[in-house]
């Protein structure tokens, strides 16, 4: 296929969703054979988790992810039954599970890297500093601790304390950190969401699907006001993803299908846009 030319530095922007961040792995191989590549990266959540290794080895970051997400399990992710997470609220609190399990999948993925620096792009993760009720983006100095915190799940995981901040999950306030990227210098922001905001959860049923269909709806509002901002001045490529499924973001079984998905749709999409300046660029009701 024609490349598809933009203006850089190039940000891919990467949001959180839990195990939904699977389609991330589509996405990058749909732009890879568009020959889109970033020039930077910033993540929230399990975007922050793509993202560094995105930024780690960018050439070869689609094939490695896609063995690592069909590696993710439940039980390596949030580790513990019933029983050990009510022993964990009872002890802390706040949170049901240890983000130890993500730790080790850090270590082991990035391959002892631990230091923004040492990755081949710059780098950004988001998190909400639950002192100052704001957004912070973290890039620079240790690594893991930065990802653990953008990926501190309120509820599910424990707030990260990092240089004198505590620190949670950055999609409460960024989801889609688009304003981060521009922050650092992107001239085109390239977004891979974890659910393209056309694509509607289903209506609630039980209090589980109205927490997620709410929070949902929060984080994505966030995403189209900013997009919609930021395609005033810079071409933002906001791709569809895979369709919403009957799945939480807890649940991993879904990891060949979310890939496939998203991989598909963000082909099909590439395949019949042309960039002619700042704009949005994305399907359906997005970009009318």
């Amino acid at each position: 296929m024609d490349e598809i030319e933009l203006p850089g530095p190039v940000a891919f922007v990467l949001g959180g969703g839990g195990s939904l961040g699977a389609g991330q792995v589509g996405m990058l191989r749909a732009l890879q054979e568009r020959s889109i590549r970033p020039d930077l990266v910033v993540g929230t959540s399990v975007g922050s988790v793509n993202g560094a290794l995105l930024a780690l080895d960018p050439e070869n970051a689609p094939s490695r992810l896609e063995a690592i997400w069909h590696r993710m399990t439940r039980a390596r992710v949030f580790p513990g039954g019933p029983l050990a997470q009510l022993r964990r609220l009872r002890q802390y609190r706040n949170h049901l599970f240890p983000n130890t399990g993500l730790a080790e999948i850090l270590r082991t993925e990035l391959a002892g890297v631990d230091n923004f620096a040492n990755l081949t792009l710059p780098f950004g993760a988001v998190a909400v500093d639950a002192i100052t009720g704001k957004a912070v983006l973290l890039a620079e100095g240790e690594l893991t601790p930065a990802i653990l915190a953008s990926s501190a799940i309120p509820g599910i995981y424990p707030p990260v304390h990092h240089h004198g901040h505590v620190l949670y999950d950055g999609g409460v306030l960024a989801n889609v950190p688009i304003r981060q990227a521009l922050g650092l210098g992107a001239r085109s922001v390239v977004i891979l969401d974890c659910a393209f905001p056309g694509h509607l959860p289903r209506v609630p049923e039980t209090l589980a699907d109205a927490v997620l269909f709410w929070a949902t709806l929060g984080m994505r509002n966030q995403a189209e006001l900013e997009s919609e901002r930021a395609a005033t001045e810079v071409p933002v490529i906001y791709l569809p993803g895979a369709p919403v499924q009957a799945v939480t973001p807890l649940d991993f079984g879904h990891t060949a299908e979310l890939i496939s998905n998203a991989y598909a749709g963000s082909r099909e999409f590439l395949a019949g846009i042309t960039i002619t300046g700042p704009g949005l660029y994305g399907p359906g009701e997005l970009s009318s």
